[in-house]
C-alpha cells in the first residue's frame, strides 16, 4: 500500500492532487473486517503551507459487503469525503492535527481512507427488493411462518411466572 504513503516533505508549496484506484488488494492489505472487497477511486488534494498540510480526500465507488437479509454479497455505493490536517514536527499539535516526524515526513493514508469508507456504509444494508437470494428468502419465510403459527396455536410454552402474575391481577 505504498501508493497511499505520501512523502509530505517532497511536496511543493500550494495544492497537489493525487488520484488512486482502490481494489480488492487494497482492502485485503488493510485487514479491516467491515469491507474486504470493492472498487473505488480516491482523489486526494494536499494543500501545503510551510510545515502544515491540509489534506482533503473524496472516495467514490462500490464496496462488496454481505446483505443483512440473505447474506449474499451485494454492491454498496460509496461516496465519502474527509479532511486531515498534518504538521511536520510536534510543536503546536492539538486534537485536530496529526504530527508527522520531521525526519521521516511520510503520511500513510491507507487506514484513514479505509475508515472513511467503512463509516459511509449504512447501518442496514440489504439488496433492492426482489434481488435477495430466493432460496434464503424462502427459508426465512418458512421460519417466520412457523414461529407465527406456534404463537397463534399457543404451542409455545408459557413461563409459569406470568400465570402467577395474572392470578394476582384478577384477584384485585
Amino acid at each position: 500500500m505504498d501508493s497511499l504513503k505520501i512523502d509530505l516533505k517532497s511536496l511543493e508549496e500550494g495544492a497537489t492532487t493525487i488520484e488512486r484506484d482502490l481494489d480488492d488488494a487494497y482492502f485485503a492489505a488493510t485487514g479491516g473486517s467491515e469491507v474486504s472487497r470493492g472498487r473505488m477511486h480516491a482523489s486526494i488534494t494536499i494543500d501545503r503551507a510551510d510545515k502544515v498540510f491540509d489534506i482533503v480526500y473524496h472516495i467514490e465507488g462500490t464496496a462488496v459487503i454481505p446483505c443483512d437479509r440473505c447474506l449474499d454479497d451485494m454492491e454498496q455505493p460509496i461516496c465519502a469525503d474527509d479532511r486531515i490536517v498534518a504538521k511536520l514536527g510536534s510543536e503546536g499539535i492539538d486534537d485536530e492535527n496529526i504530527a508527522i516526524d520531521e525526519n521521516d515526513g511520510v503520511l500513510d493514508l491507507t487506514w484513514p481512507i479505509y475508515e472513511s469508507i467503512a463509516l459511509s456504509i449504512p447501518v442496514k444494508h440489504v439488496h433492492a427488493p426482489g434481488k435477495c437470494n430466493p432460496a434464503m428468502i424462502k427459508v426465512l419465510e418458512e421460519h417466520s411462518a412457523a414461529r407465527s403459527s406456534e404463537e397463534e396455536d399457543g404451542e409455545r410454552p408459557q413461563d409459569p411466572r406470568w400465570d402467577a402474575l395474572k392470578k394476582l391481577k384478577n384477584n384485585n
